[in-house]
């Protein structure tokens, strides 16, 4: 069976990650979280005291920051390290959430970044979800998908998420958070959040989990 590149693009919170990790454990490909390395490069900025507006400094520090994925047998995935440190669950806290978009709209960081994710992708069997996968990281994709669901569906399975760690967050916070990074990633000017004009669309609002990890592997079949 040939390995093919599975590009997922969509909307916070519409479960691409999700997604993603059951696919790749189905058909035994390698996961990449793209969030995740945008969200280390984020936490690596605002540990040294450093916002997106600060582009001279950000420039000169970006050498210094070197991503890898390592299996951890205790998460039972991949987990995200930043110059050796698992920083796994430090990048899910609220502080990175509210500043990724602003990182990920710099041309530089996408560079660096999208470098890493092709290297990754040249031997195919890969599944990975971002912004823009399909669009900009891998056009020759053979599958690409376009996630979406309904703002009160996102705002709701965010809340649950962000709960247990943040029990006082609120869902009208959720909600700004979540306004925010759409209209972010959606506008800014290298490589916004789009459709590709060849990607399925997957509207998952009503549909349960597996649900819908069946009908990708539907549309994993028809290209076998």
């Amino acid at each position: 069976m040939k390995k093919i590149i599975i590009a997922i693009d969509g909307y916070s919170s519409c479960g691409k990650s999700t997604l993603a990790k059951q696919l790749a454990k189905q058909l035994n490909y390698i996961f990449i979280d793209t969030g995740a390395m945008y969200r280390t490069i984020t936490l690596y900025f605002l540990r040294k005291g450093i916002d997106a507006s600060q582009k001279e400094i950000i420039l000169k520090e970006l050498p210094n920051i070197h991503l890898t994925f390592v299996y951890d047998e205790s998460l039972g995935k991949n987990a995200i390290y930043l110059n050796g440190e698992n920083v796994e669950l430090a990048i899910r806290e609220m502080s990175v959430s509210n500043n990724v978009s602003p990182f990920a709209t710099i041309a530089e960081i996408r560079q660096l970044a999208v470098a890493q994710q092709q290297l990754m992708g040249e031997s195919k069997g890969i599944v990975m979800d971002g912004r823009d996968i399909g669009t900009v990281v891998f056009p020759q994709a053979e599958l690409k998908i376009f996630m979406t669901a309904s703002p009160e569906v996102r705002i709701e399975r965010r809340f649950k998420e962000m709960q247990p760690s943040h029990p006082n967050i609120t869902k009208e916070e959720v909600r700004k958070n979540l306004e925010e990074r759409d209209y972010i990633d959606s506008h800014r000017e290298v490589s916004p959040l789009r459709q590709a004009e060849d990607a399925r669309v997957l509207d998952n609002s009503n549909m349960t989990r597996d649900e819908q990890l069946d009908l990708v592997k539907g549309w994993v079949k028809e290209l076998e």
